[in-house]
């Protein structure tokens, strides 16, 4: 038996509450991770404004990295003592979309995360004897977290917790579209709408695949500024700016080689297709309500264009997280500036208040610190 802190969001629209949890047993599979840094993302806040449905009460986080505490039964890939991050894409191995490379849609996983469970189809968690649900296989807004060992990858014990949980999702999501998914050719246009967590790691993506011309789009001056030192070479998207015209001139009058999508807004997805080059890749990374209809001026859509639609960039967890964190550790990926607050459990709503109101790239919860 352990028990431990976490924040529990007890029904849509309310604030978390810390509660204290209890995980009677570790099952086969199973690893307890002690949580030392949670990233705060959206995809939280959309369950907390109820975009996205989940049962309630329940545990979000999905951006998690700690240290390995114990393991159940079976579990071969790590050990205690472990540095690892959490990925909330685990899978099962061996079902019909894992069997095809497509581990993203791995059918246990699509079925039993979106009701709260674990892979095997039950939860962990309880609080006073009543059970209490998962969030993305992960639940990382807490002191302590169960995870499949799909769901546990071990990273140098150099780079910093707080540092490494980000790789678990926005991290992940930008650099791998840019480099693993559209695989960005050296010398081409790019351009990402939208500079936030994902946005902003695109850019360094498509800086890391060496892409020749990096356009950063974006309303707000100061994150145009900020994909800058991600390494943009032109931003644009203020108010008065043309940016149809602005990234065609940039361009050769074709538009840009790729275009990743980072917004989340029915705007972004309608202008990434009309800056998309005749041939390009479009890849739309951010999301709406999952029920609202989005639209496009079908004469954007012409000239063999790529769409795809993107939830972790082409995630391949054991591969992609080491090989994040050593570039962190040497010195080829920012990290350090994606933070803009670090919050004890405590202060979890701050975060997401500051979310809401745009103030912050990430909010990192430490949830051993004291408030």
């Amino acid at each position: 038996m352990i028990e431990f802190d976490a924040a529990v969001l007890p029904a849509v629209g309310r604030r978390l509450e810390i509660r204290r949890m209890r995980i009677a047993r570790l099952e086969r599979d199973d690893v307890l991770v002690r949580i030392m840094a949670s990233g705060l993302c959206h995809t939280d806040l959309e369950v907390i404004d109820g975009a996205l449905a989940y049962p309630m009460p329940i545990v979000l986080g999905h951006e998690g990295a700690g240290v390995v505490e114990a393991v159940g039964e079976g579990v071969t890939e790590v050990k205690a003592g472990d540095h690892v991050v959490c990925s909330w894409n685990p899978h099962c191995g061996h079902c019909f979309y894992c069997e095809r490379n497509q581990p993203i849609l791995c059918e246990p996983f699509t079925f039993h995360q979106p009701r709260g469970h674990l892979l095997d189809g039950k939860s962990r968690l309880t609080c006073e004897g009543a059970t209490v649900h998962h969030f993305s296989v992960v639940s990382s807004h807490a002191q302590y977290a169960v995870v499949p060992q799909s769901g546990a990858i071990a990273v140098p014990k150099e780079i910093p917790f707080d540092r490494a949980c980000l790789i678990g999702c926005g991290v992940m999501t930008g650099v791998g579209a840019a480099v693993r998914l559209a695989r960005v050719e050296p010398g081409a246009s790019v351009a990402v709408i939208g500079c936030g967590a994902v946005g902003l790691n695109a850019v360094q993506g498509a800086r890391l695949a060496g892409a020749g011309t990096v356009i950063a789009i974006d309303r707000a001056g100061g994150r145009r500024d900020l994909a800058r030192t991600f390494g943009a070479d032109l931003a644009t998207g203020a108010p008065d700016d043309d940016v149809v015209a602005f990234v065609k001139q940039a361009t050769g009058g074709r538009g840009a080689d790729y275009v990743f999508e980072a917004a989340g807004s029915a705007d972004g997805f309608r202008l990434g297709a009309e800056i998309v080059r005749p041939g390009g890749d479009l890849v739309f990374l951010g999301k709406v309500n999952v029920d609202r209809d989005v639209a496009f001026r079908w004469g954007a859509l012409m000239g063999e264009k790529k769409i795809t639609r993107s939830s972790y960039g082409g995630a391949r967890p054991r591969r992609d997280f080491p090989w994040l964190a050593r570039a962190y550790l040497d010195g080829r990926l920012n990290l350090d500036a994606l933070i803009s607050a670090r919050v004890p459990l405590e202060r979890i709503n701050e975060g997401f208040d500051a979310m809401r109101h745009g103030d912050c790239i990430r909010t990192v919860v430490l949830p051993w610190d004291s408030p």
